[in-house]
């Protein structure tokens, strides 16, 4: 019984070291765990199922294995020569030199004494890089530390403690980004890390990615429900993710006012995260802008760009509120620093075209200005300034030739900015910056129907449109 036991363990091992050699390391690892199970004590079966492990990246796994081997056959040098590497790896610098010294006791062939000697060499270096690492951290001078722990790290990859005292150099150095690395990587390598997955929530909580700090405090409490720290956290988190999430629904919904009020309820929540504040302010700019309220748009736009002066969100957002105030300068150099730092940007270049249009437009005919209302004005306020007006202008009012000619010139670009405006696609023209009445701006021609004699707008009623009224004028 015992010798076929036996021949199936060497069985597996021969077929497990074909498919090894062939690249099938899933089929090979489960001849060599068919191996271990078959004979505990086959040193060869624990070492070659270590070989995959590391072949598949999982060095954790193999590295009981190869303490096994060494157990059960203390002279094989290439296991503990194996060992030495991965304890190497991890940091253990104590044990790792323990065993390449052993194999430098052990009869090695050249080739391993070599590697052996190399390998010590390598670790007394890291036991120097180490010390003046702590003792660089311990006077606070976090830049040399970094300096000491990138060396240590190029070989002591695996390192979780190493990797945590470098994330803390960097937080003390203000590099957050190069501090949550580090600790990711150590989350991975030390089991049941909460203390890592805290710091990189709060972390990224600072940076104002409130997604990120949620999903890592999320990891915490995975592994430890009752831990204070991260439920406390983990509470302030979810909060504002939902006032942001909130505010961002009713922007898509173009309910502007009652996002400004969620964005407010973001600064008062989080007053000590500057990030939150500024991109509160940045939403609630957006906010103004989308809504028509040039004014305040243009306030809280400039709040912005005082702390962020390249922000390109921003600086759309006031170049819209400057179009909608006329100040089309100012738009345009809102559009052209906003190009300088995202020059594929679609909106910005057609934002930039029309505002470098308007400003042509007008230093010609102003057909919002001849009536006196605003670019966002509705068509009643259209209309209403249009019958004031003409009423005001009509021709008829005026007995002096000269004060009748300037009253008919008058009359006919009202009656034209009526026409424009109230008319959703003329109107749509004009605001894109082309004169739907100017010959010159339509492609192939066709003259302005406006410009004619006041004596072809003879019985013209100015009110005929836009209501029922009818007025009829008496003049002596």
């Amino acid at each position: 019984a015992e010798c076929g036991v036996n021949a199936d363990v060497e069985k597996h091992l021969e077929l497990g070291k074909k498919l090894l050699a062939a690249g099938q390391l899933a089929d090979a690892l489960s001849q060599f765990h068919a191996a271990v199970d078959g004979d505990p004590d086959n040193y060869i079966a624990y070492y070659r199922r270590a070989t995959v492990f590391l072949a598949m990246g999982k060095s954790k796994a193999a590295l009981p294995d190869l303490t096994k081997v060494i157990e059960l056959k203390m002279d094989f040098t290439a296991a503990r020569l194996q060992r030495g590497h991965l304890l190497l790896k991890q940091g253990k610098l104590d044990e790792a030199e323990d065993d390449f010294k052993k194999v430098l006791k052990s009869n090695p062939s050249e080739n391993e004494e070599k590697e052996a000697q190399s390998q010590l060499v390598k670790s007394d270096e890291m036991q120097r890089l180490r010390s003046q690492a702590l003792d660089a951290f311990e006077s606070s001078d976090f830049t040399a530390a970094i300096t000491f722990l990138d060396k240590i790290l190029e070989v002591c990859v695996w390192d979780a403690e190493l990797r945590e005292l470098r994330a803390e150099c960097f937080i003390k150095e203000g590099e957050p980004r190069k501090a949550i690395s580090d600790l990711k990587a150590s989350s991975k390598l030390k089991n049941d890390n909460t203390e890592a997955f805290y710091k990189i929530s709060t972390l990224y909580y600072e940076l104002g990615d409130h997604e990120l700090s949620l999903s890592e405090v999320r990891e915490c409490l995975k592994l430890d429900q009752d831990h204070k720290r991260c439920f406390a956290h983990y509470k302030q988190v979810k909060k504002l993710n939902k006032l942001i999430e909130s505010a961002e629904e009713l922007i898509k919904d173009g309910r502007y006012a009652d996002a400004i009020s969620k964005y407010e309820s973001v600064m008062k929540t989080e007053p000590g995260v500057p990030e939150y504040t500024v991109r509160s302010k940045e939403r609630i700019c957006h906010c103004f802008s989308k809504d028509e309220k040039p004014v305040e748009a243009i306030r809280v736009c400039s709040e912005v760009l005082q702390v962020e002066p390249d922000n390109v969100n921003a600086l759309k957002d006031r170049a819209e509120a400057y179009l909608i105030e006329e100040m089309y300068d100012e738009a345009i150099q809102d559009y052209e620093t906003a190009q300088e730092h995202n020059e594929n940007d679609q909106q910005i270049r057609e934002g930039l075209e029309k505002a470098q249009r308007l400003l042509k437009q007008s230093q010609r005919r102003d057909y919002y200005k001849i009536l006196g209302v605003k670019r966002n004005a509705k068509k009643q306020e259209i209309i209403k300034a249009y019958r004031k007006l003409a009423l005001q202008w009509h021709p008829d009012n005026f007995q002096n030739e000269e004060e009748k000619k300037k009253a008919e010139k008058k009359f006919i670009d009202i009656a034209a900015a009526k026409e424009v405006l109230s008319d959703p696609e003329m109107r749509k023209k004009f605001d894109d910056g082309e004169d739907p009445l100017d010959a010159e701006s339509q492609q192939g021609g066709g003259g302005n129907p406006f410009h004619r004699s006041w004596n072809s707008w003879q019985g013209f009623n100015p009110f005929s449109s836009g209501g029922p009224f009818r007025f009829k004028f008496h003049f002596n």
